[in-house]
């Protein structure tokens, strides 16, 4: 019997993450497969972890594994294992995941990615408790409770034939939606503060707190990344701040983008591939001519303006003028789109186009 961990630590106090383990806490309760889904970086192997350790299960075995991190040959034999001979190197009989999970939990993060023949032999196992290893014939049985985890749609990957409709249902028992960090911005100071003094504890120092300024910055961020983003941002600018600052001195600076330089890389060459398009837009970065010390002050508001309504035209001429799918592009909710669109006069002048 494996020695059970603690709960993960999970911070929080947003309406919205406290809905979502308030349904965690039922639904570990209930001994059936569960989906988490969310952006990435929302935490979703955390959440898979916390029902693990609220199930009955708790103190069975928590095993995890990364579906995208594997060719389909290889993510065959990892969950299911295989005998000796079953390919090229099997020199001996391996057990899968699902063997040493048994009596637990399996984690399975990026389910989508799973091929067909690996999401059959999934829906058998979750179905009956029993599978086969690679190159073998005897059938073996297990008592595994599947989590599985992905930043897709699966129904729209149903309707495009990619992932099975009936694995779908199995492991849809229940949903747990994580939220991502912009509808959770009571946590953003909380989150920054934990991961900034862990950092600072990491380095031997102690942690100097957020000035106003730096609060300010990251309550401003959209955080694409989401927690795993914030996490990065705040370890950065902390340690960069403790190098050069004394340890009573709040952190001030806020280093969101580790590429920002004024020798910018060259662009991606123009495509009209939308997510290729994404990745020019977020790779150019347009240098600072900053004036001689002598000469005149610098509008710095003036130019992270021109930048931001650049950004937005270039969005907005990319989908075709809609908002909405703007919005999605440049990783914003639909209202800051639109509150964009009016600071910068683009409605106005996309109504008086209008013949």
């Amino acid at each position: 019997m494996s020695t059970p961990s603690p709960l993960p630590s999970l911070i929080g106090e947003s309406p919205s993450f406290l809905d979502t383990l308030q349904k965690v806490s039922i639904a570990a309760q209930i001994d059936r497969p569960l989906l988490v889904i969310g952006e990435r970086g929302t935490g979703k192997e955390l959440i898979a972890e916390r029902i693990h350790y609220l199930s009955r299960r708790w103190d069975g075995p928590f095993v995890k594994l990364n579906c995208a991190a594997l060719s389909e040959d290889l993510l065959d034999s990892e969950l299911f294992g295989h005998e000796a001979g079953a390919f090229t190197g099997a020199k001996q009989r391996r057990p899968g995941r699902f063997e040493r999970a048994d009596g637990g939990t399996l984690f399975l993060d990026e389910i989508a990615t799973a091929s067909a023949t690996v999401q059959e032999k999934l829906l058998r196992v979750i179905e009956y408790g029993e599978f086969e290893r690679v190159g073998g014939s005897e059938t073996i049985t297990c008592n595994v409770r599947v989590v599985g985890a992905t930043n897709v749609n699966l129904a729209d990957a149903v309707e495009e034939g990619s992932f099975r409709a009936d694995l779908l249902d199995r492991l849809a028992f229940d949903v747990i939606p994580m939220p991502p960090m912009r509808a959770r911005r009571e946590d953003i100071l909380p989150l920054a503060e934990f991961f900034g003094a862990n950092m600072a504890r990491e380095l031997g120092d102690s942690w100097p707190g957020l000035s106003e300024r730096a609060r300010q910055a990251l309550l401003d961020y959209h955080w694409p990344g989401n927690v795993r983003e914030l996490k990065n941002v705040i370890e950065r600018s902390t340690y960069r701040h403790l190098a050069v600052s004394d340890e009573d001195d709040p952190l001030r600076e806020i280093v969101l983008d580790p590429f920002a330089t004024p020798w910018p890389l060259e662009p991606l060459v123009q495509t009209d591939k939308p997510e290729k398009a994404a990745r020019q837009i977020r790779t150019e970065r347009p240098a600072v001519q900053l004036p001689a010390a002598d000469g005149e002050s610098y509008a710095l508001d003036e130019w992270l303006n021109g930048l931001e309504k650049d950004a937005v035209e270039r969005a907005l001429s990319l989908h075709g003028g809609s908002q909405k799918q703007a919005a999605t592009f440049l990783q914003l909710s639909y209202d800051q789109m639109r509150g964009l669109v009016r600071k910068h006069g683009f409605a106005t002048r996309q109504r008086h186009s209008k013949p």
